[in-house]
């Protein structure tokens, strides 16, 4: 969650987008290396037991999601860890009010696993933060011998997590984690939960400077991999903030394509 202190390079849009090839490659063999040995290591159980209900919405406490939580808390800053654990807790109280059906137990695990990919550990040369999560976490579930059809739903899960109109789309347990993790990152939908179920929320899982860290984690993306953030709203939080920062718009993109018109 540092910031890495890389230097700034000021190259031309053009020159960025033909490098981007060349990282995307590099990304992909990487995804397929998966993340330094450190970050393979199996999880135990968490030492420290999460409250069995939050705002009257049951965490699950299965073998996985034992399993989840404990490895999600290692990798995490705590101020990740306790905004991943809330966006579950809002995603079930707004989908609980919709009176929808769907399964704790996957919801739980891919909400608990949506932000892998702000981990610097997982993270690829080009990859959008969202696909390196959702492979990471495909990887962290295989090792727990997850079947194969519950493992692509948390891909989804986590892949569509900032897509919102997609994944809306989707299975409620996809639903769910884009619901959840917005209503926390923007307050959209805030209107939605009871005063009293939100200071429970955040009595739990408190913000602990959450806006300050995610922002941060915002540019330490942008410097690192700037490609990754190509036609992603991140682009934009660097636009304003780094001096150079040359990844191409979708105008960009549009006009210098090599077509006559």
């Amino acid at each position: 969650m540092t910031e890495a202190h890389t230097d700034e390079r000021d190259v031309t849009r053009r020159t960025l987008l033909q490098r981007g090839a060349g990282a995307a490659a590099a990304g992909a063999a990487l995804a397929f290396a998966g993340p330094p040995a450190a970050a393979h290591a199996r999880p135990g159980p968490a030492a420290d037991p999460l409250p069995a209900t939050v705002a009257g919405v049951r965490l699950p406490d299965s073998a996985v999601a034992r399993h989840t939580v404990a490895f999600a808390r290692e990798v995490s800053s705590p101020s990740l860890f306790n905004h991943v654990l809330r966006s579950y807790v809002f995603g079930a109280l707004v989908l609980d009010r919709q009176g929808a059906r769907y399964d704790r137990e996957l919801a739980f695990v891919a909400a608990v696993l949506h932000d892998l990919g702000l981990v610097e550990a997982f993270q690829t040369p080009a990859e959008r933060f969202e696909v390196d999560g959702a492979d990471a976490a495909r990887r962290f579930l295989h090792r727990l011998r997850v079947p194969a059809g519950r493992l692509d739903v948390v891909w989804d899960a986590i892949a569509l997590h900032t897509s919102a109109g997609i994944a809306a789309r989707k299975r409620p347990e996809v639903a769910l984690v884009s619901v959840g993790s917005a209503l926390d990152f923007t307050g959209n939908g805030l209107e939605n939960i009871p005063s009293d179920a939100l200071t429970e929320v955040l009595g739990a899982f408190p913000r602990l400077e959450f806006k300050k860290v995610a922002l941060e984690t915002i540019l330490s993306l942008c410097r690192t991999k700037p490609m990754g953030e190509l036609m992603h709203p991140f682009a934009e939080v660097g636009r304003r903030h780094l001096p150079g920062f040359a990844v191409p718009t979708v105008e960009d993109l549009l006009v210098n394509a090599p077509f006559a018109q």
